[in-house]
């Protein structure tokens, strides 16, 4: 049997899997041109079909943090008919134009809402289309508020509901593989976050090394 460090994936595996891959959705790569100039944080290419495949069958999607749109493209793209998502980003511009790629990509603008409010506020207020019950959550936003996020979104959350949250391992910050001293607010907020999610017993959750770091957890029923 293979053990966990016998092996690990290399940029020849990885080539290999864009290779034997479909072909990026043309309107993805288009947006992953427009964020590279101004750095705009998006999804990676690798996570993004993960995303994808995990949003299949889901139909009631929750998004915090949109940016251009990239994941939320994703998850839409896969989503069977009549799914529907809600994105909170407080950057109106960053979200018109990423209504311009979904309407480009053939995604009906009643099938993606857009809040434009701090995602915490927007849960304080009881804003009704974060009601729910969602059946899937996308977490990207502000690192620090990722554990709020998670407690505001559990009671709007259906049995069996998956929680997905990017950058868990901060590009090798939250294991102490790339130390700073002293570690910065978002790497000592996402280890929380980490360690509270996997060993939460309302969960049965796993980190997937794949871009930044991708946790995946299911609500228990």
């Amino acid at each position: 049997m293979k053990t966990a460090r016998d092996w690990l994936p290399t940029s020849k595996d990885l080539d290999w899997i864009e290779t034997a891959s479909p072909a990026v959705h043309p309107v993805l790569a288009e947006i992953e041109r427009a964020a590279e100039p101004s750095r705009i944080p998006i999804l990676d290419r690798a996570s993004g079909r993960v995303l994808g495949a995990l949003a299949a069958g889901r139909e009631r999607i929750v998004e915090v943090g949109t940016a251009y749109g990239y994941s939320t493209l994703c998850m839409a793209l896969a989503q069977p008919r009549g799914g529907t998502i809600v994105t909170i980003d407080p950057d109106r511009e960053r979200t018109d134009l990423a209504r311009v790629w979904w309407r480009k990509a053939g995604v009906e603008d009643e099938r993606v809402k857009v809040v434009n409010r701090p995602a915490l506020d927007a849960f304080a207020d009881r804003d009704d289309s974060l009601s729910g019950p969602f059946d899937m959550v996308f977490i990207d936003a502000l690192k620090p508020e990722y554990l709020r996020y998670l407690e505001a979104l559990i009671p709007r959350l259906a049995p069996g509901a998956l929680v997905v949250a990017d950058n868990v391992l901060w590009s090798g910050r939250v294991s102490g593989e790339r130390g700073e001293e002293p570690a910065d607010e978002s790497t000592v907020a996402l280890r929380q976050f980490n360690e509270t999610v996997l060993r939460d017993p309302r969960f049965v959750a796993a980190i997937l090394p794949v871009g930044d770091g991708l946790l995946v957890a299911t609500l228990r029923g």
